[in-house]
């Protein structure tokens, strides 16, 4: 058995793996563009699928494409998207700016499958990857499209919900630990007390900020550039083209996706994704805080803060017997420096590209998608594995708010500041307790001091 096949298109002829549904255009590719190891991301490539498949149903209602081409067509689609042929799309990313070849693999392998569905019906009609699969569109609105679809498509179904599934497990720590007293810290110093529950609220609150601007954010990535074809006037497409194929792909994905206003952005510009990606920005650096700040509570055991205990799920240490490391934050601290980069690069490349298109799409897709991806695995990881197992070390927390110098903060009503400051200062010169200094100052009584220093109502 021969391990080729012949295939041909507009430079001649080349060698195909004989078991491979991709095409000329896309074996070029491969062998053109031998750069690094990342792939195309299967999202973007489903996407351009739902864009094939609603693009064969809208022609066939302007009766451009014949029934049996758009069945053979969405047939080969559905399969597609059921993650069947995942193996047929393997480009690199590092491809050209516009992703024309991701699109034509995606035309060659439809119309190879669909030719031989066709065949098996004993159907006489043959599908052209570039006459009937990309019938009315061009890579350079298709690719965009995908962009989009994806885009949204992942967050909405993966990020969002494992975002609120965090911030529930965060909004339960905060009621088990409303009660709990602790100290305060500013500046990484001693601050007026406030409960752990009242703590752990700045956090979840912050993920209740990130869902509100990240769906905010994403909806002007329902905005398709599809019906824009090759500079944005929507050659070859016909006028109803661009509404009618949005619609069919809202439809199909269940999002409410819509044409772009202006196709001539939507080539142009993918201002939308670095609204986004600046979100997902923003979710990262307080996802950062929150990791950082639960690994600093759990330092020790003994010679750190320790106020906090989190689940020990592996050996900490090759050389250090029992040692226990605060592995989920520094997981979830190294995806945000990835997000950080990420976000640099899709800021860059969507500054570039020259007149009617942007030539930087590729490494933008990537880029986005694998933030929502790391995001996504590094948030359900550390809640499953970190958050829901956090206790308080009450023994611990107790001990640092009894010893603490700032609960002199709550004599400044009765003596003012300055006293008070006398009052710190002599207890930590002379390592006292609070209310050792406070006596010996002769500023206020025992019982004085004992009614107006509470940390209970301090919170």
């Amino acid at each position: 058995m021969e391990n080729y096949r012949i295939e041909k298109d507009t430079l001649g002829e080349i060698r195909v793996p004989y078991d491979k549904f991709w095409g000329a255009q896309t074996q070029r590719s491969k062998e053109n563009f031998k750069i690094g190891s990342e792939v195309m991301p299967i999202e973007l490539i489903y996407g351009l699928v739902y864009v094939k498949k609603a693009a064969a149903m809208v022609n066939f209602r302007l009766k451009k494409l014949s029934e049996t081409k758009m069945n053979a067509i969405t047939k080969v689609c559905d399969d597609i998207l059921s993650g069947k042929y995942d193996q047929h799309f393997p480009l690199s990313v590092w491809q050209t700016g516009s992703g024309t070849q991701s699109n034509m693999n995606v035309n060659e392998v439809i119309a190879n499958r669909a030719n031989e569905w066709l065949s098996a019906q004993n159907q006489m009609e043959r599908i052209h990857p570039n006459d009937d699969v990309n019938m009315s569109q061009s890579s350079n609105d298709t690719f965009p499209t995908a962009m989009h679809i994806a885009g949204y498509k992942k967050l909405t179904e993966q990020l969002l919900p494992a975002i609120k599934e965090l911030k529930n497990t965060l909004l339960e720590k905060e009621k088990d630990f409303s009660q709990i007293v602790k100290i305060g810290r500013t500046h990484l110093q001693d601050a007026t007390p406030l409960t752990l529950g009242q703590e752990i609220s700045g956090w979840s609150y912050m993920l209740e900020k990130n869902e509100k601007m990240i769906s905010a954010a994403s909806d002007y990535m329902l905005d398709l550039a599809i019906g824009g074809t090759a500079v944005g006037t929507g050659i070859n497409a016909g006028p109803q083209f661009a509404i009618e194929a949005a619609n069919q792909i809202a439809e199909l994905t269940g999002f409410p996706f819509r044409p772009s206003e202006n196709k001539f952005h939507a080539l142009m510009s993918h201002d939308e994704i670095v609204l986004i990606h600046g979100a997902l920005k923003a979710l990262a650096a307080d996802l950062m805080k929150i990791a950082n700040d639960i690994r600093w509570l759990a330092s020790g055991p003994r010679s750190g803060i320790g106020e906090l205990t989190i689940p020990a799920n592996e050996p900490g240490s090759s050389i250090m017997p029992g040692k226990v490391n605060p592995t989920q934050s520094e997981a979830l601290t190294m995806v945000a420096c990835q997000v950080f980069g990420n976000d640099a690069t899709i800021g860059f490349a969507a500054s570039q590209g020259n007149f009617e298109l942007n030539v930087f799409k590729p490494v933008i897709i990537y880029n986005l998608i694998q933030t929502i991806g790391l995001l996504t695995d590094g948030i359900h990881s550390f809640n499953e594995k970190c958050a829901v197992g956090i206790e308080a070390n009450l023994e611990v927390i107790k001990q640092h708010v009894d010893r603490s110098l700032m609960l002199v903060t709550a004599l400044n009503p009765y003596i003012g500041y300055e006293k008070a400051a006398e009052i710190a200062k002599l207890a930590f010169n002379e390592n006292r307790t609070l209310k050792e200094a406070a006596l010996k100052t002769g500023y206020v009584t025992a019982d004085q001091f004992d009614e107006w220093i509470k940390p209970e109502n301090m919170v």
